[in-house]
């Protein structure tokens, strides 16, 4: 058993890994065994034929059904990455103000949609619009399928609205960008050297008041040999922000390798194309009427204001079981 083999510690790295999945492996069984005997109960229960339990077991009946189905979907999340933490990153499109309008509104979506799904979220990199909204922000989603979940965000998202800052009450169409990136630790494939990047320290930036840090503890980090560029100022020392900062750089690092390697595959079957912003994967119409559609799934809901205040499970559901259905008709 790997876990007894002492060279094992010593690696720390490679330790704590294994006994992270170890301990997932644990949590699994125990919870298939707590379902299994939650059935044999409710079976012992039918079998009594008493009727004045009838209510009870239809109860308890629907809340193993609803966990069955849970755990179905959770079977969708097979990748390499899905059991962990997403870095989510939302960019306001073009169009000034109401692009960046549009981007704090998803911001506060997924916020919310965190919070009820029992996430931690942690807002790493955070740029304020001119006049309102947001241009950009980098969120850590911490938790357990958090990446396998939030999948189904990456994407164009329009929005179609009346503006509340256009004084001739005119109706506009907004775009925003959502990009979700799997967290990847230092012992994963994606190796950062010293010698690799260049680190500057500068003042955070802000909207003013108390919020701004008089000191210089933003940190932005350029990988040399990309030129890729992330930052980070929502912390209060140097250190930490240099770790987001690292959190982030890695996570992007990878998502350029899979999409090489995606790519390289794409093309021997000849069907690569250029992922680029392109046409939405989602839009919310919140004028004439109140819709929000999918267009890869089709998947609609009537109630725009809910999904905006984070009821996005029938969209993440509806995505894992197209997405499982489109792998099958692939492979076939």
């Amino acid at each position: 058993m790997q876990s007894g083999d002492q060279e094992l510690w010593s690696n720390p790295a490679k330790a704590q890994q294994l006994m992270k999945q170890i301990s997932d492996l644990r949590e699994e069984v125990v919870d298939w065994n707590h379902l299994t005997d939650k059935i044999h109960s409710l079976l012992e229960l039918a079998e009594l034929g008493d009727m004045s339990l009838a209510d009870e077991i239809e109860s308890e009946l629907g809340g193993i059904e609803a966990e069955l189905d849970h755990r179905e979907l959770t079977l969708l999340l097979s990748g390499q990455y899905d059991k962990g933490n997403a870095l989510l990153a939302i960019h306001a499109g073009a169009g000034g103000t109401e692009s960046q309008d549009w981007a704090d509104m998803l911001q506060r979506m997924y916020l919310r949609w965190a919070e009820q799904n029992k996430f931690e979220a942690e807002i790493l990199d955070f740029t304020p619009g001119e006049e309102a909204g947001i241009k950009t922000v980098t969120i850590a989603i911490n938790g357990k399928y958090a990446y396998g979940n939030l999948q189904s965000e990456k994407g164009t998202h329009r929005l179609v609205r009346i503006s509340p800052y256009d004084a001739n009450h005119r109706r506009h169409t907004s775009f925003a960008m959502v990009e979700i990136l799997p967290e990847v630790d230092d012992n994963d494939e994606i190796t950062i050297q010293p010698d690799e990047i260049k680190v500057d320290v500068y003042k955070s930036s802000g909207a003013g008041g108390q919020n701004v840090q008089k000191n210089a503890t933003a940190i932005r980090i350029t990988h040399l040999p990309t030129g890729m560029v992330v930052s980070c100022q929502n912390e209060r020392s140097q250190l930490q922000n240099r770790e987001s900062a690292l959190r982030v750089l890695r996570a992007r690092l990878l998502e350029i390798k899979q999409e090489q390697q995606d790519k390289e595959l794409a093309e021997l079957r000849g069907e690569y194309k250029k992922a680029e912003w392109g046409s939405q994967i989602r839009s919310y119409v919140l004028h004439p009427y109140q819709l929000v559609k999918d267009h890869r799934t089709n998947h609609e809901e009537g109630n725009a204001q809910a999904v905006l205040d984070g009821n996005l499970n029938p969209f993440i559901e509806a995505y894992l079981r197209y997405n499982a259905e489109s792998d099958r008709s692939g492979g076939q």
